[in-house]
């Protein structure tokens, strides 16, 4: 984790009650930071105050939606860093919502970022981006310059959000860096909530002792990366000066199968549920991406990151916290 003062310098967190939002609002306190959350807690976007129990009390919440930023500009004004991570990433929900994924991931986001521009114009914003933006790979590991062939809504909105930040931030009113990332674990990760992902899913049937599906033969790879590793680059990406970049892999330490990860997330429990593979639902299939691994030279040169925790040793502490939050 970089290890620099953030003592005094206001933070603002969009999407910060959610899973990645969370834990980077705590890694900011941690370094002292002023933290400013903005997170209506929409339906189904993962949002929820328990998150940051029982830190609650450090952090200053605006419970509104980033599209209406204009109600709170005045004070959006005195932000020193700003962390954009608010959002739908449900691929599976926004094939069947379009027009609700387009609200979320696109149209707020430029309300949002034409307020920011004019009442704080200048100011670093890094924006979570996706993987999702990418399609299927060419080839592996995936580099920041593979062509941009979303199979899904969420992937072509999330690649707008993208422009908006990497457009202001071209033209001198913002100061942006993206991170695109690949598949996120850790604690406060939503288990219950629909549509957030195969790792949530398998974390929530090893956890129950059920058996873990796979979709496919689990050959597919895939490099999952924990949440503090996550945290770490967006806290780099912020305080990184003028980088010769503006758009950044994040990846995991590893490229996995499937069927790895789940026989991994299965032993970390101690779990006595199965692993099964069965055919992709086909509402599925249709924007699969197949195997992804992300190249991360880039970041790695530009801001000194490199993912840190080995997904054995990540899944079964992600699991120890489940299981303290489920004892308690």
């Amino acid at each position: 984790m970089v290890n620099r003062s953030l003592t005094g310098r206001r933070a603002w967190v969009t999407g910060g009650l959610g899973f990645i939002g969370s834990n980077l609002a705590l890694g900011l306190l941690r370094l002292g930071a002023e933290v400013t959350i903005v997170d209506p807690c929409v339906e189904g976007c993962g949002g929820n105050p328990a998150n940051l129990e029982p830190h609650l009390g450090h952090c200053r919440i605006v419970g509104r939606d980033i599209a209406d930023a204009e109600t709170f500009a005045s004070e959006l004004a005195t932000a020193d860093l700003v962390f954009n991570l608010a959002g739908e990433i449900s691929h599976s929900r926004s094939q069947r919502e379009p027009m609700r994924d387009l609200e979320l991931n696109t149209i707020s986001q430029l309300r949002f970022l034409q307020v920011l521009a004019r009442v704080r114009p200048g100011v670093r914003v890094v924006y979570a981006g996706t993987r999702q933006v990418y399609g299927r790979a060419h080839a592996l590991p995936v580099n920041e310059d593979h062509p941009i062939r979303p199979t899904d809504y969420n992937g072509v909105h999330k690649r707008a959000a993208e422009n908006y930040h990497l457009m202001l931030s071209r033209i001198g009113v913002l100061d942006a860096v993206v991170l695109r990332l690949t598949n996120t674990y850790g604690p406060r990760l939503a288990l219950q909530l629909p549509g957030q992902g195969f790792l949530s899913a398998f974390l929530r049937r090893a956890l129950n002792g059920e058996r873990i599906e796979v979709f496919g033969d689990g050959s597919q790879l895939r490099d999952p990366v924990h949440v503090d590793d996550v945290t770490d680059a967006f806290i780099r990406a912020a305080l990184a000066e003028s980088p010769p970049d503006r758009v950044f892999n994040v990846g995991g330490p590893e490229a996995l199968t499937l069927l790895e990860i789940a026989r991994l997330a299965s032993l970390a429990a101690g779990s006595a549920g199965s692993i099964t593979c069965r055919e992709f639902p086909a509402e599925h299939l249709a924007f699969d991406i197949g195997s992804y691994q992300a190249d991360i030279t880039r970041i790695r040169a530009q801001l000194g990151w490199a993912p840190t925790i080995e997904f054995a040793v990540g899944i079964r502490a992600t699991l120890n916290w489940f299981e303290k939050k489920l004892a308690a």
